[in-house]
């Protein structure tokens, strides 16, 4: 059947459908459309039955397999040799047994051949081989060609190299291939490549097909055919255009038709490649806009036949050649293609409306040309249409009588010319991909003539060597190893050269230099390999050459064949087997083929892609998998569908405690202004975003939950509630959809956030706008159905009135979460798999997930095919493997991990096979890689179903797997493993691989779709317990943490004091971890007091000198054991980090990053603090016994500074302070300035692949600049020292009038005695004293932070 895509519903009353021949090969051929999946019939309109096959109009249910080389004479079969009279050829029929059993030729080399003539062009489908009967003889490996005229062969092809078939391994067996690539040919040739150890060449072979026949048109380059419409002006929705040619220009238009409102249609050959230009038309700035060029196909000039179809339905087009399918849309805003008059076959047409620029006429064979169903070449032959510019019209194919050769890297050709003679000349064309090689060498009698090609120039160098020593160099062209046929041409004489490309004389390089020249009589071509005194820089040439003119006269090469002229090697003759390995192109997402002779190679730079065909995204696919690298908030680059089609785009990635938002900017200005609109002529506001909507709706699909604010402001401008029903104003989002429903609304609900609150201006209406009046209001509020985001464009609608006035607002939008990149599902039992539709991955194949087991072995995933297959398993606790077979037998490749894989932490593994290599790496550690062979099948083709976790047999998986994507695809293994016995939805344990993230203290808490770091109880806040918790300190602030549950005496009644409660033996202390970081400019000031219901306690202080003392007081001492931690002043304005443990006796100290150093408490002292009661911060207001030097010396005016991530034995006070979870008397504001530098220096940017200051890549689609969260680093720090100095500034002023303007007050405090009546009255008096401690305004709080 020829399938034929629907690109949208037909409506019709009445379709025909067109079956074909049910032989696959057949209409592979004969119907060379799209195999799409999309498609399986092609639906014709009544009116216009189209015959789509090229012009085979029977319905056959007979199978194209007829044995068709069995029934010919003798004299069919023809050879190169010989070995004696019993081998002829004609015995070389497949089990047959006359003469010597089959055909053996004298000399079993690479220069022998069996042909067979099958009397006519007939369709090939399979070929079959058999050793000669009963002997040793038979070949191993062998090439076929094919030709409809016994000269100028071809190949066969298959995989996009020459295919090698596998031959006979005995004399009896008969080996069968069917050809994927159905050939039309009236010739064939077998060409051994290996034969038989024992023996020697020996062969019987079958032909199946069946016969072909079609109408065939030549075209001379003058005529045109025109097939003239039955109506002046056509206006055709949908064309199924067919035909075949040959030809060996690489030039020439095949078919046009046009129209006078600017629509066309054209077919052409430019440069060997099939362009085709269409325009259907488009309305607002000219034809330009409709115009669409698309390219397929290369070296089309081979005179070879070549099968094109093009079906266009409205836009949509399938443009096919040779069975390769592209589909695309065309450019403009119509359906119809208005042509007039005429479509013209052959060149552009000689009536109607003449078309300039210069193309030249199609010459060379057409046949079985069909439009629309009318077949064009039957009604040429019955004079149906105008042939008339035509001189003489034939209907059969004029064969042109080029001889190619054929050299490789081993080849030359050895041809003989005019021996001394004062007059060189040669000339011929070639064609290559290397841009080096030796075309030309000839020893002359007195010196050496080299044309060569150097980096795509032709350049000659003429030595003459004895007494004159005259040398001339010419260089001329560039770019000739494009593939293209370039014709070369030297003359040189007494005095005078000239090199000449292409035929340009105008161009062409002279040199008249002073030069003798005497010709040597031999010319080796394509290569010289033996030994002369002067040997050319190239040895060998690559490509194909024809025309050869020897002192210009053409080269016998019929004599060169038969043995009779001249001498060649590796050769072959009557055939170039050039091959152009970028079409199609295997470098994917924009990647830039380069090729030699024998390879290809992809270059991937800026494109966001990484592979030998770029098939690999080098992003992470959300700022989800980010945040589980480890990363913090910034903008990346993310690729949602990785090795798909959409093209990685930036966002922004916020990384907060238990979410990851992932937001993508627009380019609406905030608070737009619209007027003039109605509800007649809206104004259309076109929201455009960083990304693309595919690229955005990858997002949305993924996400959890998406929002995104919107925000209409009003004056007299009414928003949703109209007379008739219809809103004012509407939004449209994905899929062009309308959507009459508001930010805080839902879908089906016309209202906006205040009707579903029921809180409007008037209660009358459901929107705040609605109520249409003078003053300013606003309707705003959530879009939160993700299936509708984002949104693209805004139509409003009453803003044309007299005072009436909006403003729109579209916010970012918001997403939180990656359910791709947490779907997963628990294998329970051995025997427990999911299965999955058939894997596609012909030529390029990658597949990417995490696991995680305990389990010794088992198969991750498995598909199968006739003898293909794809394979991932954990082979050991420390191999995995993966291995597949494309036809050329299983590979395998393995990666050795230095730890066991089965230690229930999280692994990811990622292959990928593509036409160049495979590759497989594990946990971006352990990569291994091997290319794929040179020659070979290269598609994989399966049919099973796609099993996950076992398959066959094979030893299941025991565990997790988790984000398993195939090709950019990621498969739902939740949905499948709910209906799917001995398998699970989800995957506990994520804190078993990534709770390492989890810093400081921080404790992984299981999410059933991932993690969070749970920082409550440390001094640290930030997705991963990271970041400083730290507040600023005034002069008297004081914050108070409470260890016992008893309220302490003197607190204000009113005043609830949360406390830590703590069991009698956790009152008693043998060991003390403390940790705090401090920054400051002010001393004396306690830092930390710790104290007790005895009058043990502990304290950290800065001394009036800056540096920092550790008093231990815990009884049997008549003085506080004191530590001078360091002499050097710390009040220097910079953070300063202490960390502290004691256990018993024994002290440690570090202060900032120096070395930590040991303390003994005395013999004497006790070793546990009992009974321990509060932590103070920043100052001490305690009742009771304490020691009087903290008091007098440390305690006024009390710290002023920062203090940040303060930690006590596991408690974080200041933070619970911030938290309103600890007594807080005076100002605190949170901020980090007290906090310690960074130990570790960050990944540097040149390092940093996800660094946006290290990519520079440029893509193929347009952005808009994404604006991080945060500001600029300079403007940071210049508004930082701006800060501090009116800070600074208010500090004084606050502290001066609070001197002056002080209060007396009646609280006991335990102040310095010599202190007298203004210790009492102190500005700490008053902050005790109030029950509601002074709050900080919101201006100031902002300005602090």
């Amino acid at each position: 059947m020829c399938n034929v895509e629907a690109f949208s519903t037909i409506h019709a009353k009445y379709t025909n459908v067109l079956f074909l021949s049910t032989s696959p090969l057949l209409l592979s051929t004969f119907c060379p459309i799209s195999f799409s999946a999309t498609f399986s019939f092609l639906l014709f309109f009544s009116h216009s039955l189209i015959s789509l096959c090229l012009g085979f109009l029977y319905l056959s249910t007979e199978k194209c397999d007829e044995a068709i080389a069995s029934p010919l004479p003798h004299t069919a079969f023809t050879c190169s040799s010989v070995f004696s009279s019993g081998y002829t050829p004609g015995y070389a029929k497949l089990n047959r047994r006359g003469g010597a059993g089959g055909w053996s030729p004298l000399d079993s080399d690479h220069y022998q051949w069996l042909q067979v003539d099958l009397g006519s062009r007939k369709q090939v489908s399979a070929i079959a081989t058999q050793g000669r009967y009963s002997s040793s003889d038979w070949m191993t490996w062998y090439r076929l060609l094919y030709s409809d005229t016994g000269r100028n062969w071809k190949p066969y092809h298959q995989d996009g190299n020459i295919w090698a078939f596998s031959g006979n391994s005995n004399s009896e067996s008969v080996v069968r291939h069917e050809l994927q690539q159905g050939i039309v040919a009236r010739f064939l040739r077998f060409v051994p490549l290996d034969w038989s150890e024992e023996g020697r060449i020996g062969l019987r072979i079958e032909v199946y097909g069946c016969s072909y026949w079609a109408d065939v048109i030549n075209f001379d380059g003058h005529g045109v055919i025109s097939y003239r419409f039955k109506m002046k002006k056509m206006k055709i929705i949908k064309d199924v255009i067919a035909l075949r040619f040959k030809t060996s220009e690489s030039e020439g238009v095949i078919l046009h038709g046009e129209g006078q409102q600017g629509d066309y249609i054209t077919l052409e050959l430019h440069k060997a490649k099939l362009l085709l230009q269409i325009n259907l038309g488009s309305n607002q700035y000219g034809s330009i806009l409709g115009h669409t060029s698309v390219t397929t196909g290369s070296l089309l000039d081979d005179n070879h036949w070549h099968s094109v179809v093009i079906e266009r339905y409205r836009r949509n087009v399938n443009f096919t050649l040779d069975r390769h399918t592209q589909h695309f849309r065309t450019n403009g805003e119509f359906d119809h293609l208005d042509l007039d008059y005429e479509l013209s076959f052959g060149g552009m047409p000689y009536s109607g409306k003449p078309v300039g620029g210069g193309r030249k006429n199609f010459k060379g064979c057409m046949e079985s040309i069909n439009y629309n169903g009318d077949n064009i070449t039957d009604l040429a032959r019955r004079k149906k249409l105008d042939t008339s510019s035509f001189r003489n019209l034939s209907f059969s194919c004029v064969e042109t009588h080029t001889f190619p050769v054929f050299f490789n890297a081993t080849s030359f050709l050895q041809l003989p010319g005019r021996a001394s003679h004062n007059t060189l000349s040669v000339g011929f064309q070639f064609r290559t991909w290397n841009p080096n090689g030796l075309l030309l060498f000839s020893n002359l009698d007195d010196g050496t003539l080299e044309i060569s090609l150097d980096d795509g120039k032709v350049v000659v160098h003429i030595n003459v060597s004895t007494t004159t020593r005259n040398q001339v160099d010419l260089s001329s062209g560039s770019g000739l190893n494009d593939g293209q046929w370039h014709a070369m041409r030297l003359v040189a004489k007494e005095n005078f050269a000239m090199l000449t490309i292409d035929g340009d004389e105008a161009s062409a390089v002279r040199s008249t230099s002073p030069l003798t020249i005497t010709t040597g009589g031999t010319y080796h071509l394509g290569g010289y390999f033996l030994q002369t005194l002067f040997p050319p820089s190239q040895r060998s040439f690559q490509g194909c050459m024809q025309a050869i003119l020897v002192d210009d006269q053409p080269a016998d090469l019929h004599a060169v064949e038969k043995g009779t002229v001249g001498a060649f090697e590796n050769v072959s003759l009557d055939m170039c087997a050039i091959i152009d390995r970028c079409m199609p192109n295997h470098c994917e997402h924009g990647g830039r083929c380069k090729q030699i002779w024998d390879s290809f190679s992809c270059t991937c730079d800026g494109r966001g892609y990484t592979g030998a065909t770029c098939h690999t995204s080098i992003y992470e696919p959300s700022c989800e998998a980010y945040k589980h690298l480890g990363r913090s908030s910034d903008t990346y680059w993310i690729d949602p569908d990785g090795s798909g089609p959409l093209g990685p785009f930036k966002v922004n990635c916020n990384m907060t405690e238990d979410k990851v938002w992932s937001t993508v900017m627009n380019n609406l200005p905030p608070k737009t202004t619209v007027t003039g609109s109605t509800r007649e002529r809206r104004t259309i506001l076109q929201v455009n975003y960083s990304a693309s909507m595919d690229q955005v709706t990858a997002i949305t699909t993924s996400a959890e939950y998406c929002e995104q604010q919107i925000a209409y402001s009003c004056q007299k401008s009414r928003l949703l509630n109209t007379p008739d029903g219809t809103p004012y104003t509407w939004w449209v989002g994905r899929g062009s959809e309308k959507h009459f429903y508001w930010g805080g609304s839902g879908p089906g609900i016309q209202k906006c956030a205040c009707g579903m609150d029921r809180n409007c201006t008037d209660p009358k209406y459901d929107c705040n706008c609605d109520a249409d009046l003078p003053q300013w209001r606003e309707d705003s509020g959530l879009l939160i159905y993700k299936e509708h985001l984002p949104v693209s464009q805004v139509a409003v609608g009453d803003t044309n009135r007299p005072g009436s006035l909006a403003k729109l607002t579209v916010g970012p939008l918001r997403c939180q979460g990656d359910n791709n990149y947490w779907n997963s599902a628990s294998f329970t039992t051995p025997s427990s798999y999911l299965h999955f539709a058939t894997f596609q991955g012909e030529t390029s194949a990658d597949i990417s997930f995490y696991f995680k087991t305990s389990a010794p072995y088992g198969v991750f995933l498995e598909n199968l095919g006739n003898t293909d297959f794809i394979r991932l398993e954990l082979k050991s606790p420390r191999v995995v493997s993966f291995s597949f077979d494309v036809g050329n037998g299983p590979v395998e490749l393995t990666v050795h991990s230095a730890t066991p894989l089965n230690d229930d932490q999280w692994h990811r593994v990622m292959a990928e096979r593509n036409v160049k290599e495979a590759v497989l790496q594990l946990d971006q550690t352990y990569r291994t890689s091997q290319l794929a062979p040179a020659q070979g099948h290269t598609r994989l083709e399966l049919f099973s179903q796609l099993y996950v976790g076992a398959a066959g047999g094979q030893r299941g998986f025991l565990g997790c797997i988790r984000a398993l994507r195939m090709n950019g695809i990621t498969l739902d293994l939740e949905e499948r493993a709910m209906v799917t016995p001995g398998v699970k939805p989800g995957c506990q344990g994520h804190c078993t691989s990534f709770g390492i993230y989890c810093q400081n203290g921080g404790k992984c808490v299981e999410k059933y779709n991932g993690y969070l770091c749970d920082c409550t109880a440390t001094a640290y806040n930030g997705p991963f317990c990271t970041r400083d918790v730290g507040g600023f300190f005034e002069a008297g602030t004081v914050v108070k943490y409470n260890f016992m549950p008893k309220a302490v005496a003197g607190d204000s009644k009113d005043t609830k004091i949360p406390t830590n409660q703590l069991t009698p033996h956790e009152a008693n202390l043998t060991k003390e971890e403390v940790a705090f970081s401090f920054s400051t400019s002010n001393t004396p000031a306690i830092l930390m007091y710790v104290s007790s219901k005895t009058q043990d306690y502990m304290a950290v202080v800065l001394r009036h000198n800056g540096s920092v003392q550790v008093r231990y007081n815990l009884g049997g001492l008549k003085e506080p054991f004191a530590i001078d931690v360091d002499q050097r002043n710390l009040a220097n304005g910079q953070p300063h980090s202490i960390n502290m443990s004691r256990v018993n006796r024994s002290i440690i100290i570090q202060l900032d990053h120096y070395p930590p150093a040991t303390y003994t408490l005395p013999e004497a002292s006790d070793t546990q603090f009992n009974l321990v009661k509060t932590l103070f911060l920043g100052k001490v207001y305690e009742t009771g016994n304490i020691d009087p030097v903290l008091i007098e010396r440390y305690n006024t005016p009390g710290f002023i500074g920062c203090l940040s991530r303060v930690q006590f034995n596991g408690l974080a006070p200041l933070k619970a302070a911030l938290r309103t979870a600890a007594q807080t008397q005076g100002k605190l504001v949170e901020s980090n300035c007290g906090a310690s530098p960074l130990t570790i220096p960050p990944m540097s940017a040149a390092t940093d692949p996800w660094h946006l200051d290290n990519t520079d890549a440029e893509f193929p689609f347009n952005e808009e600049r994404v604006i991080p969260d945060g500001v600029n680093r300079d403007s940071a720090i210049i508004g930082g020292i701006i800060a501090v100095v009116i800070f600074t500034i208010l500090c004084t002023l606050v502290f001066l009038i609070r001197y002056m303007f002080r209060h007396k007050g009646t609280y006991h405090t335990n102040e310095a005695k010599g202190s007298g009546e203004s210790a009492g009255e102190s500005a700490d008096t008053a902050i005790i004293g109030s029950d509601n401690p002074e709050t900080i305004d919101e201006s100031k709080k902002e300005w602090f932070i």
